[in-house]
């Protein structure tokens, strides 16, 4: 029972739109609930993700295109599905401390599942992340995209 708000994805295949173009909830990430009656909602959670801030790059999870989906179960849990930059990046358990404080008293339990598919890539980027990477420096137009 996915919260898509009765939008569909605009890609033929939504698996090869990038993540910021997708349409499942706001922002481009999926958001899925049991029930919201009394409880903290995915787009709730997905607002307090927005405080969860890269320790590398300064910009928040959310507007890096970092978090794939946010899920609220029967019992009030919130599963986030996210990636990193690379599976090889050390900060995995930094950026799960940051969740669990900005989750703290929003939900009692949560879980992080992280995924390498589909791989991070500059496309991923919201605007307004661009525009908050440009404010410190970083022309993403103009860098190399690898993949």
């Amino acid at each position: 029972m996915e919260d898509t708000g009765g939008e569909s994805p605009q890609a033929a295949d939504p698996e090869q739109a990038p993540l910021n173009e997708r349409e499942p909830g706001e922002g481009g990430i999926a958001l899925k609930a049991a029930d919201e009656i009394g409880r903290a909602t995915a787009r709730d959670v997905r607002e307090a993700l927005h405080q969860v801030i890269d320790p590398e790059l300064g910009i928040d999870v959310v507007d890096l295109g970092l978090v794939y989906g946010v899920e609220i179960d029967e019992k009030g849990r919130a599963i986030i599905t996210m990636t990193l930059t690379t599976p090889a990046c050390p900060l995995t358990s930094v950026i799960e401390d940051e969740c669990a404080q900005m989750l703290a008293g929003l939900v009692e339990e949560f879980r992080v599942d992280w995924t390498w598919t589909p791989r991070w890539s500059l496309k991923m980027i919201t605007p307004e992340g661009r525009e908050q990477l440009a404010a410190i420096g970083f022309n993403i137009d103009n860098l190399p995209i690898a993949y």
